[in-house]
């Protein structure tokens, strides 16, 4: 536990050696954190969670129930994950072949959301306040504010800071629910909050 605050473990739970896990932190039943991981403060840890070794958990994300975050996804603050979405860490595997030394890092960036029942393929970044639609499979890189769905996900349009989807009219948008302006890059189709 890192000073301060103590957070709370489920009795069903099991916290394994040497892991960091943040003041105010909930972990609920039936879930097991393994060591080497590390889970920032503030953090809801649903029912039936596997947090596997070296996974790291910024500040203040939220993970539904039935969720396994595998060896080499980084969530930075603020990430959500959806109930009994999928992360992969291995790009071919085979129960006769260890390829523990070819994980695949994926990054879930600052205030993404990843639906319910959605599949990260590893390797996959998936940008700032992002938003992956509930069944989708990310296949690719997914943009900072993309609204990305679908088998293969695609990208379907373009989300504010608050989740609410944006109407871009001559490269410009301000979300209709809490005001906030955005521009879209005319190099490169990118959108980022307007100073």
């Amino acid at each position: 536990m890192k000073e301060g605050r103590p957070y709370f473990a489920h009795e069903s739970s099991y916290i394994d050696e040497g892991c960091e896990i943040g003041g105010g932190t909930k972990i609920w039943h039936f879930s097991h954190i393994m060591g080497g991981s590390r889970i920032g403060k503030d953090c809801n840890i649903g029912q039936n969670v596997v947090v596997s070794p070296g996974v790291v958990l910024g500040d203040g994300c939220k993970v539904q129930n039935n969720v396994s975050i595998y060896t080499g996804v980084v969530c930075e603050d603020g990430v959500f994950l959806g109930p009994s979405c999928v992360f992969t860490n291995v790009i071919n595997p085979r129960a006769f072949i260890e390829r523990k030394s070819e994980y695949r890092k994926t990054t879930l960036k600052k205030g993404a959301s990843v639906g319910a029942n959605a599949t990260i393929v590893c390797g996959h970044d998936v940008g700032r306040y992002a938003f992956v639609g509930a069944g989708s499979v990310v296949t690719k890189d997914v943009p900072d504010y993309a609204l990305v769905y679908g088998c293969p996900a695609e990208a379907r349009g373009w989300v504010c800071v608050c989740g609410e989807q944006l109407q871009f009219s001559e490269r410009k948008a301000v979300c209709p629910a809490c005001g906030r302006a955005y521009q879209m890059s005319e190099r490169d189709d990118t959108v980022k909050e307007s100073d």
